[in-house]
């Protein structure tokens, strides 16, 4: 009777890890490339032609800035050198109460479609945005980074989207790059992001993007919103836009170089600090989740974002639920190959094996990814907000 119960206890506990398990690597391959696969399928019924660049409305581009001496006056310099009609563009930089010489460089720039705009007491990036907008005076408003790179036509290709009175928000292509070719995280990173790209590309082929890139993305200053400063603005403006009835566009011709982070720890910092406020950013417009209100967004925000978040949970029960299941060729394969991916990333931490194969920072950078996202849950759990932040060549 005994040996029977311990059978079929056993037979149950084989059976609740094999559905685990194949629960978790659907929901995985779902997530990677179930969603991605449905929006091209989709996508193939979809045509949208391209907007030649000849609207030209006046824009406003505001450049949030703390402690940016080291590249403020670059940028000011290639923003204005971008191929845009001279009358209709002024640039602001929003200094989040900056201690170096930062608001100095700026005031004394030798050109009037150049002003400062100091933030009365520091209070992030989301905060100097709203305030800038007040300030801005241009039909369209465009964000960026003072460490952001333009293509030369980047403003052009922003700002003739616009001449659809529907659009509210464009989103410019992120273009990551690894200078040094030093950064452990540096491949998995542009891999990353291209891969994202693809996916908004399909999106807005289809209907509407639901989150913007952060260091190039725009909004019709009549469809803007003011948001707490605790809040991500690159993925809830464009919500707030896709609320009041506009799409959200994205522009891949409308370029963005940015430089890949240097380290794990700067890496997984930054997304921690990034996911938390866009897990709190998304709750703040949870109507949107509701498919019967919502469908395609809600679909879209389901699929690509909560989803993506949760990420680490499935990982973490397809890898307990593997250890169970070690009685099959085919699941001690399926653990080994997991255990030598996280082994390959751990070992990258360590030593600098990228160097000598740029691959092995794959495994890294995913790992980073994922570490990040179930930690944000936990600060979200916590209450932890995130609204300032580092300039991070200060601590260099």
């Amino acid at each position: 009777m005994v040996a029977t119960m311990i059978s079929q206890f056993g037979t149950g506990m084989a059976n609740g890890a094999r559905t685990a398990f194949w629960l978790s690597a659907i929901l995985l391959f779902y997530v990677y490339a179930g969603y991605p696969l449905f929006l091209a399928v989709v996508g193939l019924f979809v045509r949208r032609p391209r907007t030649e660049a000849v609207f030209t409305p006046r824009i406003s581009v505001l450049i949030a800035a703390y402690n940016e001496e080291e590249a403020i006056e670059r940028k000011i310099q290639q923003t204005l050198a971008l191929e845009y009609p001279q009358e209709k563009l002024e640039v602001l930089i929003l200094s989040d109460c900056s201690t170096d010489r930062t608001d100095e460089i700026v005031n004394t720039f030798p050109d009037s479609r150049v002003r400062l705009v100091r933030m009365p007491e520091r209070r992030g990036k989301t905060f100097a945005q709203n305030y800038g907008v007040k300030e801005a005076t241009g039909e369209v408003v465009i964000f960026s980074d003072a460490t952001a790179i333009y293509h030369p036509k980047a403003l052009l290709y922003l700002a003739c989207n616009y001449q659809d009175a529907s659009v509210g928000a464009v989103s410019g292509r992120y273009q990551y790059f690894d200078p040094g070719e030093q950064s452990p995280t540096g491949l998995g990173s542009v891999a990353f992001w291209n891969y994202e790209n693809l996916i908004k590309k399909m999106q807005s082929r289809i209907r509407t993007i639901t989150g913007c890139c952060g260091c190039i993305y725009s909004v019709r200053r009549t469809a803007y919103t003011e948001l707490p400063a605790e809040i991500i603005s690159d993925l809830v403006q464009p919500l707030q836009a896709i609320r009041k009835g506009y799409r959200v566009v994205f522009e891949d011709r409308a370029l963005a170089y940015e430089e890949t982070t240097q380290s794990t720890a700067e890496e997984f910092s930054m997304r921690v600090r990034v996911v938390t406020r866009a897990m709190r950013g998304l709750l703040s417009v949870s109507d949107l989740l509701k498919p019967w209100k919502f469908a395609w967004v809600a679909f879209q925000l389901w699929s690509h974002k909560i989803m993506r978040w949760m990420v680490p949970l499935f990982l973490i029960a397809l890898l307990a639920a593997n250890t169970l299941l070690i009685d099959s060729s085919f699941y001690r394969v399926t653990l080994a190959l997991q255990l030598f991916f996280y082994a390959a990333a751990l070992l990258n931490m360590l030593l600098p094996l990228h160097r000598q194969w740029k691959p092995l920072g794959i495994p890294l950078f995913f790992c980073t990814l994922n570490a990040a996202a179930l930690v944000s849950m936990f600060e979200i759990c916590r209450g932890r907000k995130y609204v300032t932040w580092q300039t991070v060549r200060a601590r260099r």
